[in-house]
């Protein structure tokens, strides 16, 4: 096997690649990138058994053929190689060695047959429908900071993407839930997505997933079975085992009596919980929000460290209310705010707290208070 590839090209692929492979394995094969070139491309695949990625790039292909080596390895060569430079790569299939050229630069790297290199089985996918990135995006990234990192209740440790019905009819919707606050988004279910069945996308996916998704005009080819899910671009594909487990029924921790309101300007506020969280202890983060007539103060009381306090306006024409929140789990909500308003909806100091954006119902949040 012998092509060449642009620099940056190379890097895309192989950092794709290196960052799906588990450092700590105890399978030599799974530290290696199965490289296969030929015609006028060529793939890159990486596992851990539980996704796997395969990335097609263009190359100038002398001799088709494929090999395995070191994902970190290789990654780290191509980083440090000057921009722009163009990078030969030579298997000799006999002595098991990979050369990797560029300009003065020789490496010389130890490969593993690719005949041991493990392949995810294909699968039967029920459903398969394309979306647009900015609307994955958009599932994915407001939903996955409640992801719970328990690992005993592993059926929280991913996003659960289902249909479901809404006000207007059916969505696509994604829902995380750590116990302690939840986020549930939708949108508008895509053709071809009726037959979704519900399935839990583990953490780590998402995060390798988000990369997929940064060009806007991106259409994205997702399949879904029972066990997997696929997320395709023209050169990307990524396959996933799902969560084998139930999410629980959400629905129920979302409180629909909450009748006092806040509105509030989201970024003000955000910043105001991280300037008064500065003296938390550490253990608990608990900042108290006391609400009175167009007023909000916030306070924190900390024996060891100190106080503070700080007032905001909002709209707010209900009872007096004081009700405490850890701090971490509200900065996260005000930031998952993209218009200027946050809206809260507050039952009691014991009772869930729920938040959205203006009067936008696609994107709701839920929070647990805590004793201050």
């Amino acid at each position: 096997m012998k092509f060449s590839i642009e620099r940056g090209t190379l890097l895309k692929a192989v950092s794709q690649a290196q960052s799906v492979v588990e450092r700590r394995n105890t399978i030599p094969i799974l530290a290696n990138v199965l490289i296969e070139a030929e015609g006028d491309s060529v793939s890159f695949r990486a596992t851990d058994l539980d996704i796997e990625v395969v990335d097609k790039v263009p190359a100038q292909v002398e001799k088709a053929g494929a090999t395995t080596v070191s994902a970190v390895t290789l990654h780290e060569i191509v980083r440090k190689l000057p921009d722009g430079a163009l990078v030969t790569l030579t298997d000799d299939g006999v002595a098991g060695r990979l050369t990797v050229e560029a300009g003065r630069s020789n490496f010389n790297l130890a490969t593993l047959p690719k005949e041991d290199f493990p392949v995810m089985a294909t699968s039967e996918y029920q459903s398969n429908f394309s979306a647009p990135a900015p609307v994955l995006r958009r599932l994915f990234d407001k939903s996955k900071f409640a992801i719970s990192t328990e690992e005993t209740r592993y059926y929280l440790n991913g996003v659960y993407l289902h249909v479901a019905d809404a006000d207007g009819g059916k969505v696509l919707r994604a829902v995380a839930t750590d116990g302690h606050r939840l986020a549930r988004i939708d949108a508008d279910l895509p053709m071809g997505a009726e037959e979704l069945p519900g399935v839990i996308v583990p953490r780590k996916t998402v995060g390798e997933l988000r990369k997929l998704l940064d060009d806007d005009d991106m259409m994205i080819a997702v399949s879904v079975s029972e066990t997997k899910i696929r997320f395709a671009t023209p050169n990307i594909t990524l396959t996933s085992k799902v969560i084998d487990g139930t999410f629980p029924d959400y629905s129920r921790v979302i409180p629909v009596g909450n009748t006092r309101k806040m509105e509030v300007d989201a970024s003000e506020f955000a910043a105001a919980v991280d300037r008064v969280a500065t003296v938390s202890s550490e253990r608990s983060r608990a900042v108290k929000m006391s609400l009175d007539e167009d007023k909000l103060v916030l306070s924190v009381n900390a024996p060891d460290s100190g106080a503070a306090e700080e007032e905001l306006a909002v709209a707010y024409n209900d009872e007096r209310l004081e009700i405490g929140f850890n701090a971490k789990y509200l900065l996260e909500i005000a930031s998952q705010v993209d218009r200027e308003n946050a809206v809260f909806l507050f039952n009691s100091s014991g009772d869930p707290t729920l938040m959205r954006e203006g009067n936008d119902t696609s994107a709701v949040y839920v929070v647990m208070p805590m004793r201050v």
